[in-house]
């Protein structure tokens, strides 16, 4: 669940998945959780909403989950080469 090169999470493979078109759905008023630039742009406010455990609105996310968000939000936040997607969307 990580880029080979640098351990840090691939946004087409690992984060994206995470969300589902219900989820999408409901956020796209206000952003697209499918977007790489859409999801890196607000990183901070969605981990804040996952780990809070309002995002998702059906309920909360595994710790598992909460953790890779996180490190894709450092990763996200560090650098733009780390986790750049694979594919366009």
């Amino acid at each position: 669940m990580t880029d080979a090169n640098d351990g840090a999470p691939n946004f087409d493979r690992d984060i994206k998945p995470l969300f589902r078109e219900g989820d999408r759905s409901s956020m796209l008023a206000f952003f697209d959780l499918w977007s790489f630039d859409d999801v890196k742009e607000n990183a901070g406010a969605i981990l804040e909403a996952v780990r809070s455990g309002s995002m998702p609105c059906d309920g909360a996310w595994s710790g598992q989950k909460v953790d890779l968000r996180a490190r894709a939000a450092a990763a996200f936040l560090s650098s733009p080469s780390p986790a750049t997607p694979t594919s366009a969307s």
